[in-house]
């Protein structure tokens, strides 16, 4: 199926107006955790302004970003190489996601609007029902939108861009390795840390986080030893 069929609008709408630059990141960064674009696959600027209808300066940037965090290797005349997923990686990841994610969801705890506790149980329940029908389409983009509010109700700019970059490389890997049977496990773990953090409830939210990276973990260790 051509990648101009897959791309049909986006379920995510960004909070705040964003830069061409940043839709066009925010929008391949999609096709590549989503495997619309597999790993293997090769892509280039004009093939990505035509398909995102967009002119190939954004484009061009929107790349450079992906390649800094390790979604694409750039050959020159070739195009870029959309990476595979590196499951050991994967621990380092959560190495550094494990003591960050504390972080954020007591900030968020703390200083999220009402706004922001009301949408975060709105999408406490949207999960929860995702898992339970198995559309993992529907779950991803909850998964994508919960993490999002929640880095952005802690108010704090770098551990925003900082955490953006690390879920981004953790959802691509659950996409591709995460098992149907697990997803309601996750949804409710997901679930248990929202509502925490709706609560205003800084050390529950902290506790429900660290037993999410725990089954995380679990998971990522599995993963590891079925590829030995």
């Amino acid at each position: 199926m051509e990648i101009a069929q897959l791309m049909i609008g986006n379920p995510l709408q960004p909070a705040v107006p964003e830069s061409l630059a940043d839709e066009a990141y925010r929008r391949i960064e999609d096709m590549i955790v989503m495997r619309t674009l597999p790993p293997g696959s090769m892509i280039s600027e004009s093939q990505m302004s035509e398909v995102l209808q967009c002119g190939r300066t954004p484009i061009r940037e929107a790349l450079l970003r992906l390649k800094l965090e390790g979604y694409i290797e750039v050959h020159p005349r070739r195009g870029a190489l959309v990476t595979p997923v590196d499951v050991r990686k994967q621990l380092e990841l959560l190495e550094v996601r494990r003591s960050l994610e504390e972080l954020m969801v007591r900030l968020a705890a703390q200083r999220a609007s009402k706004a922001d506790r009301e949408r975060l149980l709105q999408l406490s329940d949207e999960i929860l029902e995702a898992s339970r029908t198995l559309v993992i389409a529907r779950y991803f983009v909850a998964n994508k939108e919960i993490h999002r509010l929640s880095a952005a109700a802690t108010r704090n700019a770098t551990l925003i861009k900082t955490m953006g970059v690390i879920h981004g490389l953790s959802r691509r890997f659950w996409y591709a390795y995460i098992d149907d049977t697990r997803l309601v496990d996750a949804a409710n773990l997901h679930s248990e840390v929202v509502k925490a953090i709706a609560a205003g409830d800084a050390d529950a939210a902290a506790v429900r986080a660290e037993a999410l990276m725990d089954f995380l973990e679990g998971l990522t260790r599995l993963a590891v030893e079925q590829r030995l």
